[in-house]
């Protein structure tokens, strides 16, 4: 089974950012626009910015803590995606 990495991007606010990982990333990512997902992302509409593909349930989970602590990456992806 594969796992994503995977950031999403506020569509009303851009500087917003969030940053989760998942087994079924387009399941996931409607959960979120249904206001169903992560409860920091309800009351938002979401859009997909940025995906990786990983092995395991542990690498995908390590590369998600990379991410959400690493802010020169994280504005980096974010500020590619224009």
């Amino acid at each position: 089974m594969s796992f994503y990495v995977y950031m999403l991007k506020s569509v009303n606010k851009s500087n917003i950012t969030y940053v989760g990982y998942t087994n079924n990333l387009s399941k996931r990512i409607k959960l979120h626009n249904m206001g169903k997902g992560a409860k920091f992302t309800r009351g938002r509409k979401w859009k997909l910015i940025y995906k990786e593909k990983l092995s395991t349930k542990n690498q995908a989970i390590s590369r998600e803590y990379y991410i959400k602590n690493n802010r020169i990456l994280r504005n980096k992806i974010k500020n590619n995606i224009k």
